[in-house]
């Protein structure tokens, strides 16, 4: 691994770092916030959030504000980038597809499968590497943001027992019904319907073996509202009986401002599960 960043912040420090990603065949870069306990030898619970379309890992890092909240409840907080990249990368020259539109997900198609296993990159992977490399413990917890919001649930919900906590903002929640999704599901995993609903959160809420409780923040100003489909979210846990917290937002919108707005609560959210 290459560090190739490091800025004192809170107490702490926020850390980027370089390395060659088994799961994807390609240099993958991931931000690290290590706390002021991690800096003194304590091994520290691990909250790893999950970007947008279009987003790096510098996204949150720089905007979101997450450094104070970390700091303050001892957590590492880990962002990787949203995709693989490179020259040698599939891509396209829309903004919801390929490198930056990872969706979190194995992709089984040609170009894509070549590269695109973000899925076996986020859950396994990475998690591997930071409990090598970092003070970390096996504490897990997982959040996110619109595409990344999609992918925390997803993985948590794929992955029982892997995590302690879940939570996104803003996330689409239901990509087998919505254009977003429909379109990244048909490029990376075929025409088959039946082949997306593993990569769904509102149809693997149905036969969920896990009941971590979710906690959802939805901007009500959202202009892409019609894309996310928090209700839809909502009918799937009332049926199954699943623990959700949706916290409808008046006036905010699909930004960072939005996120910063509440990020300090969905780490308090995480850091009550993680030290307990």
């Amino acid at each position: 691994m290459q560090r190739i960043e490091q800025h004192a912040s809170f107490g702490g420090r926020q850390e980027v770092w370089r390395h060659a990603s088994a799961s994807t065949g390609t240099p993958m870069n991931f931000g690290i916030y290590l706390p002021p306990q991690a800096l003194a030898g304590q091994r520290c619970p691990v909250l790893y959030w999950l970007s947008g379309l279009t987003c790096s890992e510098q996204n949150f890092i720089t905007k979101a504000g997450v450094q104070p909240h970390a700091a303050a409840h001892g957590l590492i907080v880990v962002a990787p980038d949203t995709s693989p990249r490179g020259p040698g990368v599939a891509d396209d020259a829309a903004y919801d597809l390929g490198q930056g539109a990872g969706f979190y997900l194995n992709a089984t198609q040609a170009p894509w499968a070549a590269h695109y296993r973000m899925q076996d990159y986020v859950a396994d992977e990475l998690p591997a590497l930071i409990e090598r490399h970092f003070p970390a413990s096996d504490a897990r917890g997982i959040f996110g943001h619109s595409m990344g919001g999609h992918g925390a649930l997803v993985t948590a919900l794929r992955h029982p027992g892997r995590y302690r906590s879940v939570s996104a903002l803003a996330p689409i929640a239901a990509p087998t019904q919505v254009p977003w999704g429909r379109k990244a599901l048909a490029a990376y995993l075929g025409d088959d319907p039946a082949a997306w609903a593993g990569w769904d959160a509102v149809a693997l809420i149905a036969t969920a073996r896990e009941r971590l409780p979710l906690l959802i923040d939805q901007g009500e100003a959202d202009e892409f509202l019609p894309q996310l489909r928090p209700d839809l979210l909502r009918a799937a846990c009332e049926a199954a009986g699943h623990p959700l917290t949706l916290r409808l937002q008046p006036g905010y919108d699909h930004s960072y401002y939005f996120i910063a707005s509440f990020i300090g609560e969905h780490v308090a959210h995480h850091a009550g599960a993680l030290r307990s």
